[in-house]
């Protein structure tokens, strides 16, 4: 679908929104027939009060139950018996209790079904079971009604059962005082619901379940909480594998898929595995085909009628959100990160932090959100989908839009100060003083991330951003935020990920008519493409680049040009690079940009080496290094040490071995000091080259293809196979 058939209706103009970054947002918060021969039922007997009737509710298992061995066995640590021939009555023996939560559909049920099951002797005085979610209904009176099933369930005739809570309450203690029962409360949602429940009985256990966290219960009822996660992939496999024989077995690789776009829910994977027992047409590869497609994995995963899906099982626990969270909730689905921060929420939902942060809490308690270690929130992908559904069905139709603009706008804010922390006098063609205008600048905090650091964790999420704005036709920001993030490319070389965001932003320039923009992302994106050995491509980007350049009439901008010109022709003809430095020379000059003077004097240097005028190259790479120390708005250390390493290479040219090794060596350290790996991999394999050249030790120059091939191999380089090469080479010579 494209994006303006997403997006229809919705204004697409730039919001007008201040963001002070941690996430606070000025301006207005948005805030029949005959049928009694077709029913077929057995009504049990009835008993009198304390006739000793045994209950066994806890429901039986379906399916062979084969995975969860460690979750079972912390089960039987927690609550299993230490001798099972002891007096049920035993004095002494307390009532112990369980809350197991965990994602709609993660399989609680199953697990403590089972565990039940295995139970028995345990339990001489019977198995007693609650399920709530059909009880939710009856407003205030699902545990007085939980307490009913369970007397009638210990014997108890309706026309014995007391009318009111406390009544019931009293005699549900009376009844269990001499039993060692199991009570199994299902879909429990507040720990009010479970205290009443609770029998008296020694050595009694209640297991509770819930999508909620009910941490109340540990704090003031001594339950033990226990998480439940989704399956691992090998364990749904296995579950696949039960289901459906050897199909799974046949082509593991797509019921690994499966499972993987399962997200390892359980419910998801019964369902998915029915479909398959069902059409026998149907393979894992179409259906895993079918299910990549986020727009179908939902319906993908239901059988006929909403009863059996895993929207009904999530459906269940969205009823059961405040009207305030559950907004949040479906506004959560619609954001394109799939890790995000509070404040990252609250733009989303146009919330301030204190309004946010107990919504996120909510969520979080009834599972629906996960908290990362560094403190961010993720949503399980299923989860995503159903909150998206509800978002579709229940928000304007231009919220979405007016959200992703209030994300992107926040990303744009925290990546240009990100990108200025790391260099103010970098050439930008993007405008953002009006933006950035009162912003306080997070990485100016003494407890700051460094900015590479920040961008780096929110890589992926940058990206996601850029391709969902580009796709809703917010083009000015998406080339803004495109040329702001790639100050974390120019260190940190994901090749990959800086040729997507650049070529994202280049379109987007493009759209918008910026020629400006368009000349400066389009000659960046020659950098990956070179990179990544797609040469003519990247003359292709160079040669639209210095076309729009020229429309754009902005000498700053045509240097920068003709600069990354140079460096394509280093690779094919090196007199055309020197030619093309020589104009950006002039042109820096011209424009009064000495850091452009000294950056495009290393290149010119290291082209005159190349073309074999080794003495001339030494010269200029010594003024361009000195350029690079001493320049007006204080030095630039990772341009002076790439100059330094240029050096090192043409003191090897001209025989002088010791100082072109110190050269090198001193270059490598400030690199990887400064966090330039892929600059630093360089001198590092020259380094290699030049010890090994001169015969010297062999565990040398191994460490330091070693860290290069590491550099290399994390950039996604197409260098990184022939060090491993080399390096393999190496070994088998030794």
């Amino acid at each position: 679908m494209s994006g303006e058939g997403r997006y229809e209706g919705s204004d697409r103009r730039a919001p007008q929104v201040r963001n002070d970054v941690s996430g606070n947002v000025s301006g207005p918060v948005v805030q029949a027939g005959d049928v009694h021969g077709g029913i077929h039922f057995h009504v049990a007997p009835t008993s009198e009060p304390g006739s000793g009737r045994k209950p066994d509710q806890v429901p039986p298992l379906t399916v062979r139950f084969i995975n969860r061995a460690a979750d079972l066995s912390q089960l039987d640590g927690r609550f299993g018996a230490d001798d099972e021939g002891a007096d049920d009555a035993e004095a002494g023996a307390p009532v112990r209790m369980g809350a197991l939560s965990g994602l709609p559909g993660v399989g609680k049920t199953a697990m403590v079904s089972r565990w039940a099951q295995a139970s028995r002797r345990q339990f001489p005085g019977g198995q007693l079971y609650v399920d709530f979610a059909p009880l939710r209904e009856q407003a205030g009176a699902d545990v007085s009604e939980a307490l009913g099933i369970c007397l009638r369930d210990l014997g108890v005739r309706d026309e014995y059962l007391p009318a009111t809570l406390e009544q019931r309450t009293a005699l549900y203690r009376r009844q269990s005082a001499d039993r060692r029962l199991l009570v199994v409360l299902d879909g429990v949602s507040r720990a009010a619901q479970v205290r009443p429940l609770v029998p008296k009985g020694p050595g009694s256990v209640v297991l509770v379940t819930s999508n909620g966290r009910l941490g109340e219960l540990a704090a003031f009822d001594g339950a033990h909480l226990m998480q439940v996660e989704p399956l691992d992939t090998d364990s749904g496999v296995r579950l696949l594998a039960d289901r459906c024989g050897n199909t799974v077995l046949a082509d593991e690789v797509a019921a690994r898929r499966l499972v993987d776009l399962c997200g390892g829910l359980p419910v998801a994977l019964h369902v998915i595995a029915a479909r398959l027992q069902m059409n026998q047409r149907l393979t894992l590869s179409v259906l895993a085909d079918e299910l990549a497609d986020e727009t179908r994995r939902l319906a993908g995963m239901s059988l006929r009628g909403e009863e059996h899906s895993v929207s009904a099982v999530l459906g269940l626990a969205y009823r059961d959100l405040s009207p305030d969270v559950a907004r949040l909730y479906r506004l959560l689905g619609w954001l394109p990160v799939r890790l995000f921060d509070t404040a990252t929420a609250a733009v989303a939902a146009r919330l301030d932090i204190t309004t946010a942060q107990p919504l996120l809490e909510a969520l979080e308690e009834a599972n629906l959100l996960d908290v990362r270690p560094d403190g961010r929130f993720r949503m399980h992908g299923l989860v995503r989908l159903h909150a998206r559904e509800r978002a579709a069905a229940e928000e304007p139709a231009a919220e979405q839009l007016a959200q992703l603009e209030r994300v992107i706008t926040r990303y744009l804010v925290l990546t240009a100060l990100a990108d200025r922390a790391v260099r103010e006098d970098r050439l930008r063609v993007a405008e953002l003083s009006g933006l950035l205008e009162g912003v306080t600048d997070p990485f100016r905090a003494t407890d700051a991330p460094a900015p590479l650091d920040w961008l780096e964790a929110e890589r992926s999420g940058i990206l996601a951003v850029l391709r969902e704005a580009a796709r809703g036709g917010l083009h000015t920001l998406v080339w803004q935020l495109a040329e702001a993030f790639t100050v974390l490319f120019l260190h940190r070389r994901h090749l990959a990920d800086w040729k997507e965001s650049l070529e994202l932003g280049a379109r987007s320039a493009a759209a918008d008519g910026a020629p400006d923009a368009e000349a400066r992302l389009r000659s960046l994106l020659s950098r990956p493409l070179m990179d990544l050995g797609e040469y003519e491509r990247a003359r292709e980007e160079l040669d639209t680049a210095v076309a729009r350049a020229d429309i754009a009439g902005n000498t700053a901008l045509s240097a920068s040009v003709q600069e990354f010109y140079g460096r394509y022709w280093d690779r094919f003809d090196t007199a055309r690079a020197i030619e093309a430095y020589r104009r950006s020379v002039s042109l820096n000059i011209e424009a009064d940009l000495p850091r452009g003077v000294a950056i495009v004097t290393y290149f010119l240097g290291c082209a005159q080496d190349t073309q074999g005028d080794h003495e001339r190259a030494l010269e200029t790479l010594r003024q361009a290094h000195r350029s690079l120390l001493n320049l007006p708005d204080g030095p630039d250390p990772r341009m002076a040490a790439r100059a330094l390493a240029a050096i090192g290479t043409v003191q090897e040219h001209l025989g002088d071995t010791d100082l072109a090794l110190h050269s090198l060596g001193e270059a490598a350290v400030i690199l990887q000091d400064l966090g330039a790996s892929h600059y630093e991999a360089r001198a590092r394999v020259r380094l290699a080259d030049i010890i090994e050249r001169s015969g010297g030790p062999r565990t040398v120059v191994r460490d330091h293809l070693r860290r290069a091939f590491a550099v290399y191999k994390a950039g996604g380089s197409p260098e990184a196979e022939a060090l491993r090469e080399r390096l393999e080479q190496l070994d088998s010579e030794d």
